[in-house]
């Protein structure tokens, strides 16, 4: 036996990765995670927005037990797993009319990577555009597409190229109205197109709806749909980011769908398998028929029935339970706490969001980023058990990202909780 291993063996993990607590929990339920004591503990990270239908849904423990005993891996290249089409079939019915085409891989960033080779080779056009604040993953090109941290580049640069960076309509932060903030950010795309990459070199405009490790900054529909327009205009293609904000998260299905917009690609992940490592692009025919056979591919991607299985649960979960529906309701409710608290605590700068993917900032009395109170009430929450997350480049943008099994009472819980921390950070009010 190596002595060694009589070290805490939480030291036996790379420490590459970041820790928002040292819980290590044995069981999973709904919205709550447990530890070997049974302490609950309310988790409002849903693993960074992945377990939708909260944890151990009974109907994905269900189908992946099924499955199991069937067939756990068939590789794509060789066969053709029959819960890959079943899952297929159902994203067929739930996306847009001319959505019809479907890839699946493992994880979001790897998702990215696809669509982006995807736009390349059905336009014949070589550069992506990206946005201010956007993460679409940790690979090599997806990292040199996100520019929400510098963390997730450092040192890692030289990047692959033909990326380019437009401004996104921030409101907030620009200290202007939503209308002035799309015009202001359409000229500069503008501008981009005159100075760094023409139309007719762009392969594809890549956003997130919702800016996710950004600060849950959603984009105005109208700036959505005026990229629609140019991109039809131009011929490139246009990626709806949906890995973070997919699956009900926002109160439809798709957070696009707020802007009533069709993309050419959608690119999806984390809700899709409700714990289960799965991700996708979807797109139409006509686009998909461009994808040259054998240029693009992977050993898992596709190929895992349990995962797919799992998905298709989440799918008919979604729906049966109205989990749409109370992503909307519950995250009304959140936002209305949320507001109230701000009105007693104006360090709470902004409160913004759709659905149950709402984010509240703190800023000083001048207007600045306050990353400090920001993490003393993430600590002060989580020493009641509650479990939020951090994001936005100035680290000071707390996101609640509940599963949307969630109920109208968790949430007075958790807004209860809240206060109390702010209270314990800043004072009675």
């Amino acid at each position: 036996m190596n002595a060694e291993l009589t070290i805490d063996s939480k030291q036996l993990l790379s420490p590459v990765w970041t820790h928002l607590t040292d819980l290590k929990p044995v069981k999973g339920e709904g919205i709550y995670l447990y530890d070997e004591e049974g302490n609950r503990f309310t988790d409002f990270t849903s693993g960074i927005g992945v377990v939708n239908t909260g944890h151990c849904h009974p109907n994905i423990v269900k189908a992946v037990q099924e499955q199991a005993p069937q067939l756990l891996f068939g590789q794509m290249n060789c066969v053709i797993p029959p819960s890959t089409i079943k899952l297929a079939e159902k994203l067929n019915k739930i996306t847009p009319p001319h959505i019809d085409r479907f890839f699946f891989a493992n994880s979001g960033a790897e998702a990215t990577e696809a669509c982006v080779k995807l736009a390349k080779q059905a336009t014949g056009r070589q550069h992506v555009i990206v946005f201010q604040g956007s993460f679409h993953g940790r690979t090599h090109m997806a990292m040199a597409m996100t520019t929400s941290k510098t963390v997730y580049r450092y040192k890692y640069q030289p990047l692959p190229g033909g990326i380019f960076v437009s401004p996104f309509p921030a409101s907030y932060y620009y200290g202007w109205s939503e209308e002035e903030a799309t015009d202001f950010c359409l000229k500069q795309l503008d501008l981009l197109f005159q100075g760094q990459t023409t139309p007719d070199e762009t392969a594809a405009i890549i956003i997130e709806p919702i800016l996710g490790e950004g600060g849950y900054i959603p984009a105005p529909a109208p700036f959505l749909q005026k990229l629609r327009e140019i991109c039809d205009e131009h011929g490139i293609l246009l990626v709806m980011d949906e890995v973070q904000s997919g699956f009900g998260r926002t109160g439809k299905l798709f957070c696009f769908e707020h802007a009533d917009i069709k993309p050419d690609i959608i690119v999806m992940a984390k809700g899709l398998g409700s714990g289960l490592p799965i991700s996708g692009i979807a797109s139409t025919q006509a686009i998909m028929d461009k994808w040259i056979a054998g240029t693009h591919g992977g050993t898992y991607g596709g190929g895992s029935a349990i995962a797919s299985a799992a998905a298709c649960a989440t799918i008919d979960t979604i729906y049966a339970e109205g989990l749409i529906e109370n992503a909307q309701e519950r995250g009304e409710q959140l936002m209305q706490g949320l507001k109230e608290l701000q009105e007693k605590y104006p360090v709470i700068g902004d409160i913004r969001g759709k659905g149950l993917m709402v984010a509240t900032e703190f800023t000083d009395a001048e207007g600045n980023p306050d990353a400090e109170t920001t993490s003393k009430v993430l600590q002060a929450c989580l020493q009641d058990r509650l479990l939020l997350l951090a994001c936005g480049s100035y680290k000071n943008v707390l996101r609640w990202i509940p599963p949307l099994v969630v109920s109208k009472s968790q949430i007075e819980e958790s807004l209860e909780v809240f206060e109390d921390a702010l209270i314990k950070v800043l004072g009675k009010k």
